[in-house]
């Protein structure tokens, strides 16, 4: 499969809940930067890791994080961006705003996630320490 399939295979999986699968698409030693100083914030490396801080978000947020694109996924090469939109509800705190996903895919596998963040400051502040 080409990157762009890859992708959109993982987004389709992770829209209907389907971890596992979601998760299958990416390689063993695959690394997530989730920029920022909050409690999820640094390197996540494997899916195991990269599971539990998404399972994290979901039992913060009390399942209430969701991620959606907001405009097509853009390939060049091995690497594929996509303008995201992701909101969630902490106690009397909420999310909503944008970012973008940077993917890397080698050998049909995601090898690396980077996310960037529209507020970084007011990301920080949702998820907390």
């Amino acid at each position: 499969m080409m990157p762009k399939e890859i992708i959109t295979a993982y987004l389709e999986a992770l829209g209907k809940g389907d971890i596992a699968v979601a998760f299958s698409y990416f390689s063993t030693d695959a690394q997530w930067h989730q920029p920022g100083s909050h409690q999820f914030a640094g390197l996540k490396t494997g899916p195991k890791e990269i599971g539990e801080m998404v399972g994290g978000m979901m039992e913060a947020t009390q399942g209430t994080f969701a991620l959606k694109p907001i405009g097509n996924l853009m390939i060049n090469g091995n690497m594929a961006a996509l303008p995201v939109n992701f909101t969630g509800t902490i106690e009397d705190r909420t999310m909503d705003m944008t970012g973008v996903d940077l993917f890397e895919v080698k050998d049909g596998k995601i090898i690396n996630v980077w996310l960037f963040s529209d507020d970084q400051e007011l990301e920080n502040k949702f998820w907390g320490k």
